[in-house]
């Protein structure tokens, strides 16, 4: 009992000394404050100093971070995109000859600006070999595309069924690309001389393309690099 009682005095006169350095402190002279109130001062400013620090520097660390991290998987999708590119290569480089031959194909069919003189000639004798008659034969305005040119024909013809089913199929053998648009056929009025009551009258838009020479090509380029400064869009006709 007697050892209880002396670590009770001994705890006691501890505290009380402890807190007696806190009385009577001076807030004009921290330097003559006892050790224990300095202590206690100054680790709680280096506690506010951290806390501070963290709302005010490393929250937007941390806001980065987590910006980045979002930004993780989107990597590593494309990451594993370009490695099986990568992988494919050499399959992917014959792909690409390949598509390169065929629309080196594709635009052999298209004649240029000098040749539409001879298509327009090929179309109009196709019908005249399937003993067709032309009643109109009348190109449009061209229409240029990005990468090449559409002329619209507009074409009547007259003569028997098979004859003109013949003519279609002869337009689309071309060598260059000619396709029909807008068919109409009806019956043709009688011949008078012949009294043929059997001919058909076929109305349709032919249209031809043909690839845009080089100075059509700066052309176009040069009008969708004005239109594009002007903030329109560039025409797609002429």
């Amino acid at each position: 009992m007697a050892t209880k009682r002396g670590m009770n005095v001994d705890l006691n006169s501890v505290f009380e000394g402890a807190a007696s350095q806190f009385r009577n402190l001076n807030p004009n002279e921290p330097g003559q404050w006892p050790m224990l109130p300095k202590l206690m001062t100054w680790g709680g400013l280096a506690l506010a100093m951290v806390v501070l620090g963290w709302f005010l520097l490393l929250s937007d660390a941390h806001g980065v971070l987590d910006g980045e991290r979002s930004k993780e998987q989107a990597l590593k999708t494309d990451y594993r995109g370009k490695l099986a590119q990568a992988v494919n290569l050499g399959e992917l480089r014959k792909q690409k000859l390949q598509v390169e031959e065929y629309v080196t194909q594709l635009e052999k069919q298209l004649p240029g600006k000098a040749e539409m003189d001879a298509l327009l000639s090929d179309i109009n004798q196709a019908g005249i070999g399937r003993g067709l008659q032309f009643e109109l034969f009348r190109p449009g305005s061209v229409v240029v595309k990005d990468y090449y040119a559409e002329l619209p024909i507009s074409i009547k013809v007259s003569g028997r069924y098979h004859d003109i089913g013949s003519f279609a199929a002869d337009i689309a053998n071309l060598s260059r690309i000619v396709t029909l648009h807008n068919l109409n056929i009806a019956s043709a009025a009688k011949d008078a001389k012949s009294g043929d009551t059997g001919a058909l009258a076929m109305e349709a838009t032919a249209r031809t393309y043909r690839y845009l020479d080089q100075a059509e090509v700066e052309s176009q380029r040069a009008e969708k690099a004005k239109a594009a400064a002007k903030g329109k869009p560039a025409g797609a006709s002429k």
